[in-house]
């Protein structure tokens, strides 16, 4: 699905010799590289402020804990994500609201946003699902409204823009309250291990997050309030660093790939080819098609006995998953997120494919349904 070796091939120079630079530093952790990573993850985006943390997981954790909400309170966020972005909420003792998402674009539904608010909602996490951003304009309108904080989930779109109405463009994650992120290999811009990251440009918030991150410090051994461990340590920062200036640079490779497979299917009725919203660029984290219900699992298999690799993103949606079967979920309103968990199947989507890779894959997929139909 992703092609770490050959990524990492074009820049091993780099990464080797700043790799001994910090183990010759002994420096492995919140040391000078992480401040300088977290600066220019910051000029990139153009936001204040970025604290890294351990992983994506915690970013969302310790958005929610920076912003005061308590057991009960409610968090609305899309039924067909990533366990994640609701694990959290369970954790803190939160009220996860699940609403459906676009059947198109696969973020959240406006709509059932707002059908969704109540008395008892503190929090919305819209996810830029695949790569393109959800609606923020929309659910900006809608938080002011009510008075809400938002958490923007970008793990799987970072470097995306989103362009407002007044011409005017923001970076995913630098519009809500606070973004978050994953620095996950397998991620646009990848670590060689875990890591993660929060976004704002409030001052106030930003000295909380940075201090609920490292136990709750406010300077060394003074905890002003209850925290956790979770930092990026600086071999992780040194690889990023790396990678940072690449970003763009993948994203358009990305684009190149997915007009590829646009083009490839275009005339392929069993299939649709992810939409593009408008108001949002597309990084493609992933390709994901919607394949007829009929086809989708035996697609799969026939790819995967072919030697392609290809992977269902979601197979089950969030609120039939056992983990959060004690929490009370309206099914009758979820139906898109069961469907699209029948009919997704993502694609290979990375940086370093060969025109003979990407011809062989839609062949394959052209074929299947030729010998099917």
């Amino acid at each position: 699905m992703v092609d770490l070796k050959g990524q990492y091939d074009k820049i091993q120079n780099q990464v080797d010799e700043t790799i001994k630079e910090v183990i010759s530093s002994t420096s492995f952790i919140k040391g000078v590289i992480v401040r300088k990573f977290e600066k220019e993850l910051a000029a990139y985006l153009n936001v204040k402020h970025v604290i890294s943390c351990g992983n994506g997981t915690d970013a969302l954790q310790v958005a929610m804990m920076g912003l005061d909400l308590k057991p009960g309170d409610e968090v609305i966020t899309v039924d067909f994500t990533f366990a994640a972005t609701v694990e959290v909420i369970g954790l803190l003792q939160l009220t996860p609201i699940l609403v459906d998402v676009d059947p198109l674009t696969f973020n959240i539904d406006i709509k059932r946003l707002k059908e969704a608010i109540t008395p008892k909602t503190k929090a919305i996490v819209p996810v830029h699902l695949f790569g393109q951003c959800a609606n923020m304009e929309a659910i900006m309108t809608i938080a002011k409204k009510h008075n809400l904080s938002v958490i923007e989930d970008t793990a799987q779109a970072i470097g995306a823009d989103y362009y407002f109405k007044d011409g005017t463009s923001k970076k995913a994650g630098t519009i809500g309250t606070i973004g978050t992120t994953s620095f996950f290999p397998s991620k646009n811009l990848g670590a060689y291990g875990d890591g993660g990251a929060l976004y704002t440009n409030d001052d106030d918030l930003a000295f909380k997050l940075r201090s609920i991150v490292n136990h709750g410090m406010s300077k060394r051994y003074h905890y002003e309030r209850l925290g956790v461990n979770s930092r990026l340590d600086t071999l992780q920062a040194a690889v990023l660093r790396i990678k940072l200036p690449l970003l763009d640079s993948y994203a358009k490779a990305r684009q190149e790939v997915a007009d590829f497979y646009d083009d490839a299917f275009k005339n392929c009725k069993k299939i649709k080819t992810p939409k593009r919203d408008s108001f949002t660029s597309h990084v493609f984290h992933q390709y994901t098609l919607l394949v007829d219900e009929k086809y989708r699992d035996k697609l799969h298999q026939y790819l995967l006995d072919n030697q392609i690799p290809n992977a269902i993103y979601y197979p089950i949606p969030l609120h039939q998953q056992n983990a959060y079967k004690n929490f009370i979920f309206d099914s009758d309103k979820l139906n898109v997120s069961k469907k699209l968990s029948k009919t997704v199947l993502s694609l290979p989507m990375h940086t370093e494919f060969e025109k003979e890779q990407l011809e062989y894959i839609a062949e394959n997929i052209i074929d299947f349904f030729k010998n099917n139909i």
